[in-house]
Formats: C-alpha cells, structure tokens, sequence
C-alpha cells in the first residue's frame, strides 16, 4: 500500500472522513435493518452469464455525472432516464458511482437508476470498510466494486465475505498482474482488469489481453476503461473477453442507450 498513486491516497482518506460522519449519523445497526428490508437482491452474475450465454456482449453499463481526470461529462444528468435506455438498448447490468466528492456521485443516484430499471446494479465507490457494504445493500446494491489497489489481502476477504453474507456479488478490480495474483485469491467469479494506470491515467487495452493466461476459465474477465469504439469490442471478443464496463463514452452522448447499440452492434 506504500506505492498507492496520490490521487487513490486522497480518495482513501476522505473515505475515511466519510465512513466515520456518516456511522455518526446512522448507527451500523441501524443499516444492517435497511438492508435487511431492502428490495430483493437481483442477481448481478446472473445477468452477465446469461448474456454470454447467449453469444452476446455483458455490458455493465455506467451512470456517471463526473470523474477526477475528465471534470463533469454530463450536464443534464438524468439517472432514471440513463438507465431506463441502458435497459432498452441490452445493458446486462448497470454501475452507478456513489462517490460525491471526486465523482459527483450519490446514494440517490443508484436509488432512482435502479427504480427505474429491472437491471442489476454494482455501486462503484471505494469500499474500504465493512460500513460502506452494509450500506450497498441498504441503498439497494446487487453488486459492489472492491478495488486491490486501495486494499489489504485481509480487507479484502473480510469485505467480500460481508457482501456475500448479504447476498450481493462482488467484482474485484486489478490493473497489473501483481494485483491479479492477490485478487485470484478471492472467491468471486468476477475480475475486473482496469485498462486506465492510476498513475498517468492513459489506457491501453494490451492491460487486459497481457493478463488472460493468468485467469482461469471460471472466472468471468471484465475489461474496464479504454472502450471507444466497435473495434475494441471485437479485439476482446476475438480474446473470449466478453464482459465489459463501459462508462465515459456512454455519458457523453446524447442517448447513452443509442450510442451503447451502436458500440457493440456487432
């Protein structure tokens, strides 16, 4: 955790603020009731094995106001709306960033995307403490984003176990082989490969591709970031890569929807 990129330390130590106003505020105890009365959890695998079932691509498709290195890439951002056309348009699944400070997300957010929907939905947001899963679920989480690089070994099965306990999946994210072998230790049939490098935050899709013979055939790969257009989709698909997250070329276009059928039409 020593070699954590300055922009993830700063993420991590407002979380730390975050979990610790908000426990303040609404007892653990307290969630782990909500979560309990939340709505019934969809299933998050489920959905992105019956699209690859069926010879098509598994989009986690992501409502996103903002991020740290691209600033606002939505004015007129609609979460009800976004997701209704992800839904219309063959999105398997949806990630809705909760993260206020650097992503100018919101718990409302994923609340009224997945109102809106019957997609299942992952909250993407730096989990860091048994707190913030409890949480997932209580807001209505099917899913949550554990990220290696913010995480210890023991972190990371303390809270993978804790989101299974509450019957949500889990997709664990790496972005170098080093994270890879520590992620593999889990027990989560999803593993995200980030083609974006914190450090310069330039992507390349060889990131994903370099790390197939690494992961087992019952693990489901999804590659994250770098995917602009049809011709990545086949270069993965090529590889048996069949599940992506795709986010930023999403919310910049007029019908997110539209413009998800027209990246994976093929």
């Amino acid at each position: 955790m020593t070699d954590t990129p300055d922009i993830l330390k700063r993420i991590l130590s407002r979380k730390v603020e975050e979990i610790v106003a908000c426990s303040e505020q609404v007892h653990i105890d307290a969630l782990r009731e909500r979560a309990q009365s939340a709505s019934a959890v969809r299933p998050f695998v489920g959905a992105i094995e019956e699209k690859i079932q069926k010879g098509e691509a598994a989009v986690i498709a992501e409502i996103k106001k903002a991020s740290p290195s691209k600033g606002v890439l939505r004015e007129d951002f609609r979460p009800a709306e976004i997701a209704q056309s992800y839904e219309q348009h063959g999105a398997a699944c949806l990630s809705v960033l909760t993260d206020r400070d650097f992503f100018q997300g919101g718990d409302e957010y994923l609340i009224e995307a997945r109102a809106a929907c019957q997609l299942p939905v992952i909250r993407k947001d730096f989990i860091i403490d048994p707190y913030q899963v409890v949480e997932a679920r209580a807001i209505g989480a099917d899913c949550i984003l554990l990220i290696v690089a913010a995480l210890e070994d023991a972190q990371m099965e303390e809270l993978m176990r804790l989101a299974h306990e509450l019957g949500m999946d889990v997709l664990v994210e790496v972005h170098d082989a080093e994270e890879l072998q520590r992620a593999l230790r889990l027990d989560t049939r999803l593993i995200g490969v980030n083609n974006r490098n914190l450090r310069t935050f330039e992507t390349s899709l060889n990131t994903t591709l370099d790390l197939l013979d690494q992961i087992a055939d019952d693990r489901i790969v999804v590659t994250e970031s770098g995917i602009l257009k049809p011709e990545d989709v086949q270069r993965m698909r090529e590889h048996q890569v069949n599940a992506f997250l795709v986010g930023e070329a999403f919310m910049r276009a007029d019908d997110p929807g539209a413009e998800l059928a027209q990246l994976f039409k093929g």
